[in-house]
Protein backbone atom coordinates (compact mmCIF):
# COMPACT_ATOMS: atom_id res chain seq x y z
CA UNK A 1 0.00 0.00 0.00
CA UNK A 2 1.29 3.43 -0.98
CA UNK A 3 1.19 6.61 0.76
CA UNK A 4 -0.40 9.36 -0.32
CA UNK A 5 -0.70 13.12 0.99
CA UNK A 6 -2.15 16.15 -0.07
CA UNK A 7 0.56 18.33 -2.13
CA UNK A 8 0.24 21.73 0.49
CA UNK A 9 0.08 23.94 -2.34
CA UNK A 10 -2.71 22.28 -4.19
CA UNK A 11 -4.14 19.87 -2.46
CA UNK A 12 -3.91 17.00 -4.70
CA UNK A 13 -3.44 13.57 -3.67
CA UNK A 14 0.52 12.67 -4.07
CA UNK A 15 1.88 8.99 -3.76
CA UNK A 16 4.77 9.13 -1.01
CA UNK A 17 7.26 7.48 -3.35
CA UNK A 18 11.51 7.53 -3.48
CA UNK A 19 10.45 8.55 -7.28
CA UNK A 20 8.44 11.40 -6.79
CA UNK A 21 11.38 14.32 -6.67
CA UNK A 22 8.63 16.86 -5.36
CA UNK A 23 6.97 15.35 -2.76
CA UNK A 24 5.41 16.42 -0.78
CA UNK A 25 4.06 18.72 -3.70
CA UNK A 26 2.93 17.25 -6.94
CA UNK A 27 4.79 19.18 -9.09
CA UNK A 28 7.75 21.36 -9.21
CA UNK A 29 5.22 24.46 -9.98
CA UNK A 30 3.96 24.07 -6.48
CA UNK A 31 7.12 23.02 -4.90
CA UNK A 32 8.35 26.81 -6.35
CA UNK A 33 5.02 28.88 -5.18
CA UNK A 34 5.21 27.58 -1.83
CA UNK A 35 8.87 28.07 -2.07
CA UNK A 36 8.31 31.87 -2.95
CA UNK A 37 5.46 32.03 -0.32
CA UNK A 38 8.44 31.56 2.20
CA UNK A 39 10.62 33.99 0.55
CA UNK A 40 8.43 36.75 0.63
CA UNK A 41 7.40 35.88 4.49
CA UNK A 42 4.26 34.30 3.70
CA UNK A 43 4.73 31.39 5.81
CA UNK A 44 5.89 31.89 9.27
CA UNK A 45 6.51 29.28 12.11
CA UNK A 46 4.08 30.73 14.91
CA UNK A 47 5.48 30.22 18.37
CA UNK A 48 8.37 31.45 19.44
CA UNK A 49 11.15 29.13 20.76
CA UNK A 50 10.80 28.03 23.91
CA UNK A 51 14.26 28.05 25.99
CA UNK A 52 13.90 26.22 29.57
CA UNK A 53 16.77 27.60 30.62
CA UNK A 54 18.94 31.27 30.10
CA UNK A 55 22.06 30.46 28.10
CA UNK A 56 24.98 31.00 29.98
CA UNK A 57 28.56 32.10 29.21
CA UNK A 58 29.59 28.73 29.21
CA UNK A 59 26.94 27.25 26.77
CA UNK A 60 27.50 29.97 24.35
CA UNK A 61 31.43 29.28 24.63
CA UNK A 62 31.08 25.70 24.01
CA UNK A 63 28.32 26.27 20.87
CA UNK A 64 31.32 28.89 19.38
CA UNK A 65 34.00 26.35 20.27
CA UNK A 66 32.16 23.72 18.28
CA UNK A 67 30.87 26.03 15.84
CA UNK A 68 34.45 27.17 15.20
CA UNK A 69 35.61 23.38 15.30
CA UNK A 70 33.38 22.28 12.12
CA UNK A 71 33.77 25.80 10.67
CA UNK A 72 37.35 26.22 9.77
CA UNK A 73 36.96 28.56 7.22
CA UNK A 74 36.19 31.49 10.74
CA UNK A 75 39.39 30.91 12.06
CA UNK A 76 41.91 33.69 11.02
CA UNK A 77 45.19 32.29 9.73
CA UNK A 78 47.77 32.29 12.26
Amino acid sequence: MTLEVSCPHCKAKVAWLPSNEFRPFCSKRCQLIDLGEWAEEGHKISQPIQMDSAISEEMLDALEDEFLLHNKFFVEPE
